[in-house]
């Protein structure tokens, strides 16, 4: 039987519990950040009079970006850098309230850190806000279908072949850069933080409401229609699959 002191010693910190992975999201989304805003300049920079070179650099320094930093946090925070897919996880009862509010905190000052930083790496005001309009039916679907497609690759990928998450992640925000009509923000914490430069991956503030209220509608719709195709009950991700 143990003993109560072997058991306070075995608990968890606070540092462990809350701590160690707010710091993995902070962390995270912040380098994410850098990645996205920092090679849009500098694609704009070296192709300016060709925007598909310059979107198909971004796409791609995103994607081995992403596929390094899900590979590296993931084992300390689930790598989530995301307050839609935090939100998901909360909802599934992954985690804890209290660490979702965390994690989602964490999330939105390392995306605005990381802003700062591309906007300062490369000699700009590190204060700005963009001006790059962006908006209509058509972008707004493309981030729900973006949002969507992302937590079909996340939960599809931890239920079929979890090994492979961090490269079904990066592969389908590659692609979804070229084939949505958004370019796939598919993230509040970034869409918010993308106000605050005003270059080649900017988002006016005015039209980041509608690409956050898109992306909710996505995630939302993934909670309504996975759990079903992948377990069999509604919100079910942690029970087998029925039988047929």
């Amino acid at each position: 039987m143990a003993t109560p002191t072997a058991v306070a010693d075995s608990a968890p910190s606070a540092w462990e519990r809350l701590g160690r992975p707010m710091l993995a999201e902070f962390l995270g989304t912040a380098i994410l950040l850098i990645a996205v805003v920092g090679s849009g300049i500098m694609a704009a920079q070296l192709s300016p009079s060709n925007t598909g070179v310059a979107l198909l650099a971004n796409a791609i320094a995103t994607a081995c970006t992403l596929y390094v930093l899900i590979s590296v946090f993931g084992p300390r925070s689930g790598a989530h850098f995301n307050p839609v897919v935090t939100s998901v996880f909360w909802l599934k009862r992954d985690i804890s309230g209290s660490l979702a509010l965390g994690y989602i905190l964490a999330q939105l000052l390392g995306a605005v850190a990381g802003v700062w930083l591309a906007n300062a790496m490369f000699d700009l005001p590190v204060l700005q806000v963009s001006t790059h309009l962006r908006g209509g039916s058509g972008q707004w679907l493309g981030e729900v279908i973006a949002t969507f497609g992302l937590i079909l690759t996340i939960l599809g990928g931890k239920r079929q072949i979890p090994g492979q998450v961090p490269v079904l992640v990066a592969a389908w925000i590659a692609g979804a850069y070229w084939f949505t009509s958004s370019t796939s923000f598919a993230n509040p914490a970034v869409t918010l933080a993308r106000t605050l430069t005003d270059t080649f991956a900017g988002i006016a503030p005015a039209s980041a409401p509608g690409f956050i209220a898109a992306q909710i509608v996505g995630a939302l719709l993934a909670l309504l229609i996975l759990p079903r195709l992948f377990y069999g009950t509604w919100l079910g991700m942690d029970k087998p699959p029925r039988e047929p």
